[in-house]
């Protein structure tokens, strides 16, 4: 039998590569540290209003260092809703296209680990081989011979300046760094089906009130007919609400277009061809507005936003990627040993003049690489400085966008009380030209001007309302979503 692992010799080897390893502990390059979050107490130049000014009936409050919700859609009360999102997070392409990445940089991590560990090799080879004598100089004639080599090898390399551990540092910031590219990817899927979903509803919205418009011209069309019939009115009238009803019917066109687009939209968010889709209907009308908005604190937004802390991952890369570069300037340890056995057969393999055996340490020097591991180091550190700038540009673009969700909020409520407004006042002003048309008492231009004036102001307010609706939407993602909040199997959120 061939007592390969079980010697004195090999034992010690493997103790001495271990222990040799372990007393090796420094490590070159810079320790990384999480970037500070910037010092603001706010989001905009003034300081932010407590609620919205009331409109439609509601009025949105902000509460600052409130949590949001993981699934922060449900606020919007549709089970609809809900139910389009749960069925995107489960099929979405992209979504699973993320997962599988993000599981290849863990794999990817655990391979990089076994440089801690010592590497074990068998070998067995079996040749038949002719000796010629006269490349050593002999005159002797060839012999011919089988010979069988069973051997094993170890080798363990002396992490002494931490270019491996460095080396493991930036796979496991590239894996944190995929980690919060999944989760940005998550979020932005969810409020993709979500402002899409609105969108859509509002065009049904506008597609209902330009059809009841419709209705309503088609009636007074018939009116202005029997007054030209009696000649009481001039056949201009008539043209001119024919014009406007086409004008109408062309707008309802356009409408249905873009329906059709963001349900096309829709099915490929949850992973379906458009021919294989079955949405829900959502009336725009049935969402619920969330009135109680949660804001994180300006410093909370830099720990859960997946953008900035993919960037902050980035910025991690980087920075192991300085200590790879430094240790690579420097010398480079490892131990080695090798045991085998060698016969003519594999029957006289445990004779014992056939074994044969090595150990030693080996050192590899850079003397002269014609400037290539300077410039290598100084390329790594341009690339550190380069991650840092996007890493603050990445930081300035969220606040940005938080402030840019909380004033739209603002604004949203004060357009849609004035939209609410100029519809009520268009709508009466109709019913009283067209009263008064009836009796006589009003030119019918100004019918055709009450008419435009009243679907306008509807196709407004009913854009309003989605408006307010999807910049609510804005606000929940600009603030990171509330993933971390996310219960996991053990019942416990995620910490970012």
């Amino acid at each position: 039998m061939f007592p390969l692992a079980g010697t004195p010799i090999w034992r010690s080897a493997c103790f001495c590569m271990i222990a040799t390893g372990t007393l090796c502990a420094c490590a070159v390059g810079p320790d990384f540290v999480r970037p500070a979050p910037p010092v603001a107490d706010r989001y905009t130049s003034e300081p932010q209003a407590g609620t919205t000014v009331a409109a439609d009936g509601h009025t949105q409050r902000f509460t600052s260092g409130a949590p949001i919700p993981a699934d922060w859609w449900r606020l919007f009360q549709s089970p609809q809703l809900d139910a389009m999102v749960q069925q995107a997070i489960t099929n979405n392409p992209t979504l699973e296209a993320s997962e599988a990445t993000l599981r290849q940089s863990q794999d990817n991590l655990r391979a990089g680990y076994g440089v801690f560990f010592p590497q074990i090799d068998a070998g067995l080879a079996g040749v038949r081989e002719r000796s010629l004598p006269l490349q050593q100089g002999l005159q002797t004639t060839g012999t011919l011979f089988n010979l069988v080599t069973l051997s094993g090898s170890i080798g363990y390399t002396l992490d002494v300046f931490g270019g491996e551990r460095r080396t493991v540092e930036g796979l496991r910031a590239q894996t944190d760094s995929q980690r919060y590219a999944s989760k940005a990817a998550y979020l932005t899927l969810s409020a993709n089906v979500v402002n899409t979903s609105i969108a859509r509803a509002a065009y049904a919205a506008q597609i209902r009130a330009t059809g009841q418009l419709i209705e309503m011209e088609n009636q007074q069309l018939g009116a202005t007919q029997a007054q030209v019939n009696a000649g009481t009115s001039a056949y201009a009238s008539v043209l001119s609400q024919r014009s406007l009803i086409a004008a109408n019917l062309a707008a309802l066109a356009a409408l249905r277009q873009k329906i059709d687009q963001s349900e096309h939209l829709l099915a490929t968010l949850e992973g379906k061809l458009p021919s294989m889709a079955a949405l829900p209907d959502i009336d725009l009308a049935g969402l619920s507005l969330p009135t109680d908005l949660p804001v994180s604190l300006p410093s909370d937004l830099v720990r859960q936003r997946p953008d900035i802390l993919q960037a902050e991952a980035q910025l991690h890369v980087a920075s192991a990627t300085i200590g790879v570069a430094t240790a690579a300037m420097f010398p480079s340890f490892s131990l080695s040993g090798t045991y085998g056995a060698a016969g003519t057969s594999l029957g006289n393999l445990s004779a014992e003049s056939g074994r044969f055996w090595s150990i030693g340490p080996s050192l590899s020097v850079p003397l002269f690489r014609g400037g290539s591991l300077w410039y290598a180091r100084k390329a790594a550190i341009d690339a550190y400085q380069a991650s840092q700038a996007t890493y603050r540009q990445t930081v300035l673009n969220a606040f940005a966008q938080v402030a840019d969700a909380l004033k739209s909020l603002e604004h949203d409520a004060e357009a849609l009380q004035a939209q609410a407004e100029a519809q009520s006042a268009a709508l009466e002003a109709l019913h009283m030209l067209q009263a008064n048309y009836r009796a006589g008492m009003a030119a019918y231009v100004d019918v055709l001007t009450a008419d435009v004036q009243f679907h306008q102001a509807s196709i407004a307010y009913l854009q309003a309302v989605a408006q307010r609706h999807q910049d609510t939407v804005a606000l929940f993602v600009a603030l990171g979503g509330g993933w971390w909040l996310e219960q996991s199997p053990g019942g416990q959120g995620h910490a970012p």
